[in-house]
């Protein structure tokens, strides 16, 4: 089994792939179990191996099968840590998606350890399911959005303040404004406090999501694919005039892609392949 993790700001979401075979044949590695934690920088050693140790055994899965695992992390404090955890619990040294890594994706940042790892995962399984040109929209604790070209270079992309940050700022700001769910209302004009709050928090998000796409298809082409990935991706991609693919599983695809061609140390992706990057500070 291969154990992946996305590390993010707010949660982490874990996964377990593995070979499952199906009338006397052996299929790919597929996503066999998932969960999402919050991520606490604070948390020991000890402590995440037990949460991990838990999690496997929910779902009846053997700890000693994992037979690698992979990290992508925004969050720098904790990479010392989870490597650990690795080592101790699951007695295997990780794959951190950092420089030196094979992602079969040309960066086309200025400096290419600035784009985060989250952003070149998402952007090698977007191009390796979808195909380029195309465009990922993340719906994590900040929003981005990241491009990829027809030759499956990475491009670049916006990096926006989440929903979840925009509505927090809201509240706090606001003495008698309530904190509300963020959700699609039933009608665009609210009758009550928390009906308006919900209506410009939703209406507002995604204007603002669909008109930064309008802008990048008329940079890469309206036949540019666009894929939404993240807590809110089906919220936000059902809404959206430009969201075409919602992919939940896309980060931890990718992940498992840029393991196996790191582990074969081969890459079906073009010649001039370029490394993955370090997560910014940001």
């Amino acid at each position: 089994m291969l154990l992946v993790l996305d590390v993010g700001n707010t949660n982490t979401v874990l996964g377990v792939f593995a070979q499952v075979a199906k009338a006397d044949a052996v299929q790919p590695d597929q996503l066999i179990a998932n969960w999402r934690v919050a991520t606490i920088a604070t948390q020991t050693v000890d402590e995440y191996g037990v949460l991990f140790r838990n999690l496997f055994a929910m779902d009846n899965l053997e700890v000693k099968s994992v037979r690698g695992v992979v990290i992508s992390s925004v969050v720098p404090p904790l990479d010392s840590t989870l490597r650990q955890v690795c080592e101790r619990y699951f007695h295997t040294k990780p794959l951190f998606i950092e420089p030196g890594v094979k992602t079969g994706m040309p960066v086309h940042y200025d400096n290419p350890a600035e784009v985060g790892a989250d952003r070149i995962v998402n952007s090698v399984a977007a191009f390796e399911k979808y195909g380029g040109p195309c465009v990922v929209v993340d719906f994590g604790t900040a929003t981005t959005f990241d491009c990829v070209s027809t030759k499956g270079e990475y491009e670049g992309g916006v990096i926006c303040p989440g929903i979840g940050i925009s509505a927090d700022a809201l509240f706090e700001r606001t003495a008698r404004l309530p904190r509300v769910d963020i959700r699609k209302p039933p009608r665009i004009i609210g009758s009550t406090t928390v009906g308006s709050l919900q209506s410009g928090l939703y209406y507002g998000y995604l204007g603002l999501v669909d008109g930064i796409l309008d802008l990048l298809l008329g940079e890469l082409g309206k036949e540019t694919r666009v894929i939404a990935t993240g807590g809110l991706a089906s919220l936000f991609g059902s809404g959206s005039k430009y969201i075409k693919h919602v992919d939940d599983f896309l980060t931890l695809e990718g992940l498992r892609i840029i393991w196996e061609r790191n582990a074969s140390g081969k890459s079906s992706a073009p010649a001039k392949a370029s490394s993955g990057s370090k997560p910014p500070s940001h």
